[in-house]
């Protein structure tokens, strides 16, 4: 029974935490659109962009991160023999990789409180599909677990990932063309 709880809670907070990353992101974008407006629209929105992104990264992300990797721990201390099974050291394997996008999210949040823009919107909507492509991993190898669907799994994401590169290379031609008209 307690095991069920625990999961329960640590599910919520693996969505918050995706929630918040995805959000992050996007606020990255809008904050390096507003940085290249003329003033006094640069500042208004600059300022607001910089609140938002606070608030989310301070108050929903960091804290959902911190609260599903601590009932992640409590699961795996319940039940420490899914440890030595193949899918969930490959499942560790993509939260690792989440928590490296994580720290790299924290290093371009806090350039950009500091008004340092290093990456230019295009980037980041790019860089947005990172969390996507290590969501569907996560979800198929949890649901899956067989080692004959990891295969198909990771084809899937390969092929997942060229849609999403394809995707955004049609959505830039689509924004590049609106933008010139």
């Amino acid at each position: 029974m307690e095991y069920n709880y625990i999961k329960s809670l640590h599910l919520i907070f693996v969505i918050t935490w995706f929630a918040g990353l995805f959000y992050i992101v996007r606020l990255f974008v809008y904050q390096i659109e507003a940085f290249h407006k003329p003033s006094p629209e640069k500042e208004i929105l600059g300022k607001q962009f910089k609140i938002m992104a606070k608030r989310l990264w301070l108050i929903i992300t960091w804290p959902s991160m911190i609260l599903s990797l601590f009932f992640a721990f409590w699961l795996l201390y319940i039940r420490p023999f899914y440890i030595s099974d193949a899918w969930m050291q490959v499942k560790l394997g993509f939260v690792v990789l989440l928590i490296v996008y994580h720290i790299k999210c924290h290093v371009i949040f806090k350039q950009l409180q500091r008004d340092v823009v290093k990456h230019s919107s295009n980037f980041m909507r790019l860089f947005n599909e990172g969390a996507t492509i290590i969501l569907f991993a996560v979800v198929f190898l949890v649901v899956l677990k067989n080692a004959v669907n990891w295969i198909y799994g990771v084809i899937g994401i390969v092929l997942f990932s060229i849609l999403l590169m394809l995707g955004y290379k049609f959505y830039k031609r689509i924004r590049e063309k609106n933008d010139s008209e």
